[in-house]
């Protein structure tokens, strides 16, 4: 049994398809196709099964499959444990949505350019969907997010931490000295929110179509650090992440509004893909995202 084999393995039991982890592993389908032969034939077993122009694995391969991974991450150790760990040099594929991009990812890059200048960082933003699409495809490394709880037996997560998502105007604004403020008052206001498909505008919107709201703010844009130009100094309110305005709020530029029975929430979170060695450049910038 070689190393290379399994490597083959576990592509070919991600991707669902010969052909996409040829791709992905640089070799011809007819060398993996025969790897893949030899495996089968050392281990007695039918490995995948051809359904259609999907390729699954059989019960004997899922079995294989949770050996292969520890098989890989203890090889993966091994490798490691020998390698000069004062310096880190590999390449870091981070996929992430907006807000975590501006608001979390600058201190962490700073820490990653000073100590570990070796170090390649590409960073993908996009939204949850296309970023798991990137990360299952082997296009990131992993992904750091927010969003609602996520999960998947193919997927790891190293971070899971709950964030707010408050209502917020400027200090100036009347509201913000009011408690107890009524919902159906509060969205009789001028609203600038971010765009129709940020994942904490859609669960807004979302929120309101489940109480029987129609709601449509006097402005959409993108950019955050737009909405809290715009907010200061000016009655519009906002619909933002807490770690988005903190530093905003406590400077006493803007304040979060106390909306009456209102609580809401999502999650920051890092996961990346079972078959994914996870490098040392990866355990070093999930040690900084968490305590950060």
């Amino acid at each position: 049994m070689e190393i290379r084999q399994i490597i083959s393995f576990t592509k070919i039991a991600q991707f669902q398809s010969f052909s996409k982890a040829a791709e992905t592993l640089g070799y011809s389908q007819s060398t993996l196709t025969v790897q893949i032969q030899q495996l089968e034939k050392e281990l007695d077993t039918k490995l995948f099964d051809r359904i259609g122009k999907k390729t699954i694995l059989t019960p004997p391969g899922e079995r294989f499959l949770k050996y292969a991974h520890i098989i890989l991450a203890d090889i993966n150790d091994a490798s490691l444990a020998l390698k000069d760990d004062s310096e880190l040099s590999n390449a870091l594929r981070i996929g992430v949505t907006d807000s975590v991009c501006f608001y979390k990812l600058p201190p962490i890059l700073k820490y990653f350019h000073e100590h570990y200048p070796k170090v390649n960082i590409n960073i993908t933003i996009n939204d949850t969907d296309q970023l798991i699409d990137k990360m299952d495809t082997g296009e990131v490394d992993f992904i750091y997010i927010l969003d609602q709880p996520c999960y998947n037996n193919n997927w790891i997560k190293e971070l899971e931490a709950k964030e707010s998502i408050v209502f917020v105007a400027s200090s100036n604004n009347p509201l913000a000295q009011t408690k107890d403020i009524e919902l159906d008052d509060l969205l009789t206001q001028s609203f600038i929110l971010p765009e129709a498909n940020s994942v904490h505008r859609r669960a807004l919107d979302n929120m309101l179509s489940a109480r029987g709201y129609l709601f449509k703010p006097f402005l959409e844009i993108s950019s955050i650090e737009f909405i809290q130009h715009m907010l200061r100094d000016s009655n519009f309110i906002s619909y933002l992440p807490y770690f988005t305005v903190e530093e905003a709020v406590q400077a006493g530029f803007l304040s979060v509004l106390d909306v009456k029975d209102f609580h809401a929430s999502m999650y920051r979170q890092i996961f990346y893909h079972r078959n994914k060695w996870k490098t040392k450049e990866m355990t070093e910038f999930m040690r900084l995202a968490n305590e950060m």
